[in-house]
């Protein structure tokens, strides 16, 4: 049987830091990214796409708040700007992917799913917002945005500085239709879902789907489709080739090979910052735990020279 990879594409495989946000320059972005992912079709793996969309929906909560403030058009609540930015950027995906797949000859169906998750409505992190949306503002630009319509900021700890908006990110429970998903890659189709880590739903009291006003870690809720899935490998792919302990230190240690007991110590010594590499690191932690074979954490396009990129397991290879 052939393996079966989920690959999560980081921010930077969508939207470079000093660009716009152009369809144009998505599309570029994407385009060169794929082209290392479909290393993994070459070698023969079954393949599940996931994809961020952070910049993207909080793009489009602006230009909701712009058409409300200018043109009386009512903004649309989170989880449609969620949904909304899984089809347009599953889209961009599936339309690289299919132009790529005939480059090389491959025919292969290309699918993309909108995708609820299911969260619990109690978690406790809808009272403490973190999770960073939209673009990054100044101080006095996000005191006003603050003021205007109630966003929460906080300081930005990358790039150069700043402040950006922070919504509620709870943990993925569940993930609708992940057997189609699994029988679908399995027989070779692949599958975009969970974009933007899906739209976060809950389930009530009467067993209705009710919306959510937040937006879920993607690579916790693409660790727990793989997971679901039955995957045999996870990959996340962002913007630095390997995962650093003593990060920018005299001291920094780049980690190429890592099992699940020393990546806890190294948790528990406060190597992984929460604002940068910790999510990542728990996802795929979340993975193995879940029986996955093995997680990489690579920058995007080094996907097909394995001697890049930080490779988590349950045990050292040998």
């Amino acid at each position: 049987m052939k393996k079966l990879a989920v690959v999560a594409l980081g921010g930077n495989a969508l939207l470079r830091g000093d660009q716009q946000g152009t369809a144009e320059e998505q599309i570029a972005n994407i385009t060169a990214t794929l082209e290392n992912v479909v290393y993994l079709v070459k070698e023969g793996y079954n393949l599940i796409i996931s994809h961020g969309n952070g910049p993207q929906v909080g793009n489009l909560l602006m230009q909701y708040d712009a058409g409300e403030a200018k043109y009386d058009v009512p903004q649309f609540p989170l989880d449609v700007a969620v949904a909304m930015t899984q089809g347009s950027i599953g889209y961009m995906i599936e339309r690289s992917v299919r132009n790529i797949l005939r480059k090389y000859n491959m025919k292969k169906d290309v699918i993309t799913l909108v995708t609820q998750v299911v969260v619990d409505k109690d978690d406790p992190a809808f009272q403490n917002p973190t999770k960073r949306v939209g673009k990054i503002y100044d101080k006095e630009q996000a005191d006003k945005l603050t003021k205007d319509n109630g966003w929460v900021f906080k300081e930005e700890v990358k790039a150069h500085g700043g402040w950006r908006r922070v919504v509620p990110s709870p943990q993925p429970k569940d993930i609708m239709n992940t057997k189609a998903v699994e029988e679908m890659a399995r027989e070779g189709k692949i599958i975009i879902t969970v974009g933007g880590g899906g739209v976060p739903v809950y389930i009530d009291d009467k067993g209705d789907i009710q919306p959510t006003e937040a937006v879920i870690d993607k690579d916790l809720a693409s660790a727990v489709l793989g997971k679901k899935v039955n995957a045999d490998e996870f990959y996340i792919l962002t913007d630095v080739p390997y995962v650093y302990i003593n990060y920018k230190q005299a001291n920094e240690q780049k980690l190429e090979f890592i099992n699940h007991a020393d990546t806890m110590k190294h948790i528990e010594n406060g190597m992984f910052a929460e604002g940068s590499m910790g999510p990542k690191i728990n996802a795929c932690l979340r993975f193995i735990e879940g029986g996955g074979g093995k997680s990489v954490i690579t920058e995007a396009t080094k996907l097909e020279d394995k001697s890049f990129g930080t490779k988590i397991t349950m045990e050292y290879e040998d």
